[in-house]
């Protein structure tokens, strides 16, 4: 079994690999390599030129048609019509930055912070969801006066300098920095009653308060992706994240909750992800669905907490809240309102759920399904062990990939296929990407 993995290494293309492509793919993997150097990552085996893409599809350079189950950026599907031509009528009008009064923008900040907690009521607009989350652990050290912070030990937030300190899927060699605590992977184990995730879970939390605070280092807050998708999706059951969301606030720590991937109705009952624990965040963080592939983010948050951190900052984003973004936010508010897309991820999700489980019974290489509207996660184990299959899991990513479906993968071995498509997602869908995976399977995935 594999050492866990960063999360850029999980599905990437290996580039000392290269001499074995063949063609036009070869060509663009040298001239991507040439230009963007060591930050070049890829996915697959073999690396897809992308050209167009549609609803759940995509296409390559080829004319193949490729089935979604992976980008949870163009949340309401790909190319959504609405989305572009709001995009493309207000690029026409006007694209300028914050500093303006513009009804555009004040409309799209009402409309989203009115789908939030009443206490949360104040929003700044950003352009990526790392940017969003850097941005939320300055309004909670400013708060606080402290610097420690607690995450999951798996945990992705983002590749801020402060974002990457709280991202231990992202640090080489576990090199974790002193203020930060890690909490255990917040799953179920054989034999727990109810309460009994919620209180080990609120455990590790009080542990990791009490140690920062012994240290020097005082509590800041808790950051935490509500479904936990790094940490290879942990929905269930609701209600398990408050115990530990309580711990914190009463130690007067600030709780963020990021929404970039479980929020905008991914996780099916609410339109946030920390709505099904019955929890109400100090902060709440958005990102990569905002936009449907416009590059968007924000930050709400409760007053206090901006105006505290702008007695000591000057921030300004350039781009944030533009007025292009805030059409673009507006449009899939409206197609998620319209299309019913809240509904449609829970009966789908459901489904999605139903069928992998029922394949499970026929894949010993299956285990675990997890997750909550269309976010699941399902962990490719030893057919014998049952022990965590990583290899396993890229053979599976690669096999469906051969045979045009595209997921990823997630968790701290890679072993956890990260099944997250747009939210336009149709049961026939569901169906041919299950009967997709039971070929991979059927047809030996060690192969």
């Amino acid at each position: 079994m594999s050492a866990s993995k960063p999360i850029l290494a999980l599905n990437a293309f290996d580039a000392s690999e290269a001499e074995e492509l063949e063609g036009r793919t070869a060509e663009m993997v040298a001239r991507r390599r040439e230009t963007a150097g060591a930050s070049s990552v890829l996915f697959y085996q073999e690396p897809i030129e992308m050209v167009r893409a549609r609803g759940v599809f995509m296409f390559d350079a080829d004319g193949n048609r490729y089935l979604d189950v992976y980008n949870n950026v163009p949340s309401v599907g790909h190319c959504h019509p609405h989305v572009v031509e709001a995009i493309v009528r207000q690029s026409e009008r006007l694209s300028i930055h914050t500093r303006y009064l513009n009804e555009t923008v004040q409309a799209y900040a009402e409309r989203l912070l009115a789908t939030l907690p009443p206490s949360i009521s104040q929003l700044v607009m950003t352009c990526t969801g790392s940017e969003s989350n850097d941005l939320a652990l300055r309004l909670a050290e400013a708060t606080t006066g402290a610097r420690g912070v607690i995450v999951t030990e798996t945990a992705y937030h983002g590749n801020t300098a402060l974002t990457t300190e709280v991202s231990p899927s992202s640090l080489k060699g576990g090199s974790i920095p002193s203020h930060i605590r890690t909490l255990p992977l917040p799953a179920e184990r054989a034999g727990d009653g109810p309460g009994d995730l919620a209180e080990r879970f609120a455990a590790s939390v009080r542990a990791a308060i009490v140690s920062l605070k012994a240290d020097g280092h005082g509590l800041a807050g808790m950051i935490v992706d509500s479904i936990f998708s790094s940490d290879g999706v942990f929905a269930d059951p609701p209600g398990f994240l408050k115990p530990a969301v309580e711990a914190v606030q009463a130690a007067g720590g600030v709780f963020i909750a990021d929404e970039v991937q479980p929020g905008f109705g991914r996780t099916g009952t609410a339109l946030w992800g920390f709505a099904r624990h019955g929890v109400t965040p100090d902060i709440v963080t958005f990102g990569k669905p905002m936009g449907n592939g416009y590059p968007m983010g924000g930050v709400a948050t409760r007053p206090g907490l901006l105006d505290r951190f702008c007695d000591s900052v000057g921030y300004f984003n350039t781009f944030g809240g533009n007025t292009v973004a805030a059409a673009a936010g507006q449009a899939v508010l409206d197609v998620i309102e319209r299309e019913g897309l809240l509904a449609n991820a829970e009966a789908v999700g459901a489904h999605l759920r139903g069928g992998l489980r029922e394949l499970a019974g026929r894949h010993p290489e299956i285990g675990a399904v997890r997750g909550a509207g269309l976010f699941v996660g399902l962990d490719v184990v030893g057919r014998d062990s049952g022990a965590p299959d990583p290899e396993g899991a890229i053979r599976a990513i690669n096999g469906l990939r051969r045979r045009h479906v595209l997921v990823g993968a997630a968790g701290p071995f890679g072993h956890t296929l990260k099944i997250r498509p747009p939210l336009c997602f149709e049961r026939q869908h569901v169906d041919l990407f299950v009967e997709t995976l039971d070929a991979v399977l059927t047809g030996d995935v060690r192969a």
